[in-house]
């Protein structure tokens, strides 16, 4: 992989290291790993063995909790645009590597906002297990009775009682609910309905997974993949009470701290799409020169759909790379916020060329393709809802339009003194 982006010689080691890691003990471990996750009334219960095994090498090697940039003390030292390149690598064994990296999501957000958000007993209480990968966590803030992707719909209630909030809402789509090491839950809901700025009606508590009123109703399904462990679950909060301690930054500092949440995140899932994009290519340029498949006299590769479609896809996974990197450079010179307009359309178009990728190696494999041999079907239904997670396509383009249109009057102003320059130049006879 290389890159007009610059990154430090420590990270250069640290590519060659996780690539081997990768190679040599992910993608190896992919297939043992799934015949360990719990079948039957063990399937909530029981952690595949081997990803303990895979997170003591990571750690070993220095591969641990590179996701905290080097604005954060607890971090490794990395930008964003460093582990940009990092989490790429991860991408190509999704299942199990960003975990053995103590790098997956919902951790990672979740970590990054007890480490900028976090009172010092917040971050001794839940950072410190969490990044020493002791315990897992959840973020709750999708509804299932609301249009979540506009978070100024969400309905859960955070009321002050006493030194008390009480919390009640219906979430769904929670992930790592499922999972037994799940300690600890971020709940996203409005404290203050009535204020009149609607960013400013929401709060973000701790809620201790143990918390009585806490009801995991259901694992949901992804094309009928549950991705136990961890799952993506409903979830009810009835009546929960926490201390008022377990508040986030503050009453009323909801949207702001999701927003510095999410930015980084959506890039660390494009980055990852983008190694699962590369993988993808690995096994339907593997397939389609396989000497022993032939259609009508002729090995897949020789057909000129085939080859143009590999051409195209490595034109676009070079193209959406480029554009992820901008993304996270720009995070680390002017902060998330600064990057909005960056990060939406990264996050608009690697989870497509994704999808649009997979769909064309499907094609190339045939019924393999969408059988549970290979690893196709299950990266469908992963780049699928990426299209959603963390805003729909059509939030990120509603958002760029603005972006966009708000250059209106700009751009007449200019073309209105590139017309007046044209008159004076003719006045002058055509001379400058």
């Amino acid at each position: 992989m290389t890159s007009i982006f610059e990154v430090s010689p420590r990270c250069q080691e640290l590519q060659r290291k996780l690539t081997d890691f990768v190679e040599n003990d992910c993608l190896p471990a992919e297939e043992i790993y799934e015949s360990q996750v719990g079948k039957g009334d063990q399937r909530w219960k029981v952690i595949p063995p081997i990803m303990d095994e895979l997170k003591a090498k990571a750690r070993s090697l220095g591969l641990w909790n590179l996701f905290l940039h080097k604005g954060y003390p607890e971090g490794p030292g990395l930008t964003n645009l460093e582990y940009a390149t990092l989490c790429e690598i991860t991408g190509r064994a999704p299942r199990v590597a960003p975990e053995a990296l103590n790098c997956s999501a919902p951790d990672t957000g979740n970590m990054e906002v007890f480490a900028k958000y976090g009172t010092p007993a917040q971050k001794q209480k839940y950072l410190v297990p969490l990044m020493n990968g002791e315990i897992r966590s959840a973020f709750a803030m999708t509804e299932i009775a609301v249009s979540s992707s506009d978070a100024t719909n969400i309905e859960t209630r955070i009321e002050r009682v006493g030194d008390h909030y009480i919390i009640n809402g219906h979430k769904w789509w929670i992930s790592g609910a499922g999972d037994p090491r799940c300690k600890v839950f971020l709940v996203m809901g409005k404290s203050d309905p009535n204020n009149e700025s609607k960013y400013r009606q929401q709060s973000i508590v701790i809620v201790p997974a143990g918390t009585p009123g806490v009801q995991v109703v259901r694992p949901m399904t992804v094309f009928g993949y549950d991705d136990a462990p961890e799952g993506h679950c409903e979830v009810k909060f009835v009546n929960v009470k926490v201390p008022i301690e377990n508040i986030i930054a503050g009453e009323g500092r909801g949207f702001e701290v999701i927003q510095g949440r999410l930015g980084p995140g959506r890039i660390h899932h494009c980055m990852r799409a983008i190694g699962m994009a590369e993988r993808t290519l690995d096994l339907m340029i593997a397939r389609v020169t396989d000497p022993s498949r032939r259609t009508f006299g002729r090995i897949l590769a020789r057909h000129g759909t085939v080859a143009a479609d590999v051409a195209k896809i490595r034109i676009d996974i070079n193209a959406s790379r480029l554009m992820v990197l901008a993304a996270a450079d720009k995070i680390d010179k002017v902060n998330a916020k600064g990057a909005l307009r960056d990060i939406a359309m990264a996050k608009v178009l690697v989870p497509n060329m994704l999808q649009k990728t997979i769909d064309l190696a499907i094609q190339a494999f045939g019924a393999a393709g969408v059988s549970q041999d290979f690893p196709l079907a299950r990266f469908h239904a992963a780049a699928r809802s990426l299209r959603i997670a963390d805003g729909p396509d059509e939030v990120h383009i509603q958002q760029l339009a603005r972006f966009e249109l708000f250059r209106g009057d700009e751009i007449r102003e200019k073309y209105e003194a590139i017309k007046a320059r044209r008159a004076q130049i003719y006045a002058n006879n055509s001379k400058l």
